[in-house]
């Protein structure tokens, strides 16, 4: 069995090219926004209501659940 080389874990699980850029991306932020949270040294309750959501969702947001966000609720949140 041959094996391939992929660029990124995205590129491997993702059926299209298309569908690994827009993880990719909704990871990126994803990290993007959890390290800034974490500046603020708040609990998840003042994070979540500091962004405008809830603590569940603020959960899986710090917890890297990506898949649980679009692409266009991160650029909301980050903005």
């Amino acid at each position: 069995m041959k094996r391939k080389k992929f660029a990124s874990v995205w590129d491997a699980i993702e059926p299209s090219a298309a569908d690994a850029a827009s993880m990719k991306a909704r990871a990126q932020l994803t990290m993007a926004i959890r390290e800034t949270v974490e500046t603020w040294r708040v609990t998840q309750t003042a994070a979540a209501k500091r962004l405008g959501l809830t603590q569940p969702r603020m959960n899986d947001l710090i917890r890297g659940r990506v898949s649980k966000f679009s692409l266009d609720a991160l650029l909301n949140i980050a903005a």
